[in-house]
């Protein structure tokens, strides 16, 4: 489908342009991908025009390590309220410590 001079494309449609003077199809669609890579990838959280600072970085993972401490607490108090077994108590709290912890050191984002 040929577009027409100001008309814009379609939702998922492209726009058709000439291929480079002796570039195969496939050698053009290759060259706009490589041209994309170099964009950086959007997602929901826009990128940051800086990198944090170390103190600030180190700062966030500190009050996020307080934060798994504090969630282990009430799920540990939750579960001891309801007469679970003390060995799954100490089960639940570790799994999910562990694993938030997992997360948050893994994310680069703090």
């Amino acid at each position: 489908m040929a577009f027409q001079s100001g008309e814009p494309p379609a939702s998922g449609e492209r726009p058709f342009r000439e291929p480079d003077s002796g570039l195969s199809p496939r050698d053009t669609r290759r060259r706009e991908r490589e041209a994309r890579r170099g964009e950086r990838p959007g997602g929901m959280l826009p990128g940051r025009e800086r990198r944090r600072t170390k103190v600030e970085r180190a700062t966030m993972r500190l009050i996020a390590t307080g934060g798994i401490i504090g969630i282990a607490v009430l799920l540990g108090a939750v579960l001891v309220g309801q007469d679970v077994a003390g060995w799954i108590v100490g089960l639940v709290i570790g799994v999910t410590s562990v694993i938030l912890a997992a997360l948050l050191w893994s994310s680069r984002q703090l």
